[in-house]
């Protein structure tokens, strides 16, 4: 395929996207000219200059462009650098060209899809804009009749990106606001712990493309009804999940397309950002007291009339290396129990690629401030 990077006026044989700073750029603003890079896997390492003359391939000026492969075109925000980051003449096919944008560039994008009234194949927006988009008009932002197919990340809805689903499918990371790794500590530097959140949407995109591990979309109405629980599967998309990345449709089989569905997910820290989505449901013995029982990475508040806890966790491992479950009873506040009587507790991955059962323990009783262990023996692959 055909990669095309928006970039200021350039003279070198090879064109730099990587070196120009923003302060150069708010320099020559009144003099730069926006001209488009083009790179293939015949130039990876020297973009060319892409022209109306680019389209047609002369002895004297070979173009590297061809209008039968498909064509992505990277839109990248302000003020990023263009590191990040048209022509339907000729043969050009409007549904072979797929928008990547990021924040700004992601409405930059929806511009673009507008003129051509929908007809490009596809957009990406990498957690779209947020301030002065929130509120707007389709027509002045990115939406879902801006291509055949739009799809969203959003990491950063609480501050620099968009909270609102914008396209067809709309996956929302950790919720789509603070993103794990992300928290100020003394080795990042400001703006650093700034942009984290906004730029994880781009940093897990490039990682889906490599295509180490899944990165599959729940569609739930909430990320609170998600993390509860009560999105356990993906019939809606008649059981397939939708996939981060750039293969066309992600996994979306249904017909006529969806608008605007939220699909939430979990992610590590650091890339791949895979992790794997677990139910952990608990039935307990009804409590006297308010008590608190916490798994390591995820604390259940009870209620004295409820037996039966839900909540969703997620751990780079599938189901079968799981190899121990640990509880503990610390205790409310003020009223405590001193000893839980767990009737069982289940641990099942979702969705459910295969049938697997679901590792579950019964009959436990541990005491306030005493921690509780199970260890598994099972083997991958091995029903």
């Amino acid at each position: 395929f055909s990669l095309v990077l928006a970039e200021l006026d350039v003279d070198d044989e090879c064109a730099d996207i990587n070196n120009t700073t923003w302060s150069q750029y708010r320099q020559r603003r009144a003099e730069q000219q926006v001209r488009y890079l083009l790179l293939t896997r015949r130039n990876q390492d020297c973009a060319q200059a892409f022209t109306r003359q680019s389209l047609t391939e002369t002895q004297q000026q070979p173009s590297h462009f061809n209008v039968s492969r498909p064509t992505k075109v990277l839109v990248h925000g302000d003020p990023s650098s263009p590191s990040w980051t048209t022509s339907v003449e000729h043969g050009c096919k409007l549904e072979s060209f797929h928008f990547i944008g990021v924040s700004l560039g992601a409405h930059v994008a929806g511009f673009v899809g507008t003129l051509f009234e929908g007809k490009i194949g596809r957009i990406t927006g990498l957690d779209p804009a947020g301030p002065m988009f929130k509120g707007a008009d389709t027509y002045d932002r990115l939406d879902s009749s801006d291509a055949q197919f739009v799809d969203a990340i959003h990491t950063d809805s609480d501050y620099f990106g968009i909270s609102i689903p914008v396209g067809h499918v709309d996956f929302f990371l950790n919720g789509g606001k603070d993103q794990t790794g992300c928290a100020r500590s003394r080795f990042t530097s400001m703006y650093g712990y700034v942009i984290c959140d906004h730029m994880r949407a781009l940093h897990v995109y490039m990682s889906a493309l490599n295509g180490s591990c899944p990165l599959v979309g729940i569609p739930c109405s909430s990320y609170e009804h998600f993390l509860q629980g009560r999105c356990l599967d993906c019939d809606v998309f008649q059981g397939t999940c939708p996939t981060i990345g750039a293969t066309p449709g992600r996994g979306i089989l249904v017909s006529p397309m969806p608008k605007e569905q939220k699909l939430f997910l979990l992610t590590t820290s650091a890339a791949p950002f895979c992790s794997r989505h677990f139910l952990l449901q608990m039935e307990v013995s009804p409590l006297v007291k308010s008590a608190e029982r916490y798994s390591h990475v995820c604390a259940c508040l009870s209620q004295t009339d409820t037996t039966v806890y839900r909540a969703v966790l997620s751990h780079p491992l599938a189901l079968c290396e799981i190899d121990s479950i640990q509880l503990k009873n610390t205790g409310a506040r003020f009223y405590r129990q001193s000893e839980i009587h767990v009737k069982s507790v289940c641990l099942s991955e979702f969705p459910a690629l295969r049938r697997e059962e679901p590792l579950c323990v019964n009959n436990i009783h541990f005491k306030r401030g005493a921690p509780w262990s199970h260890d598994f023996v099972q083997v991958c692959g091995v029903v």
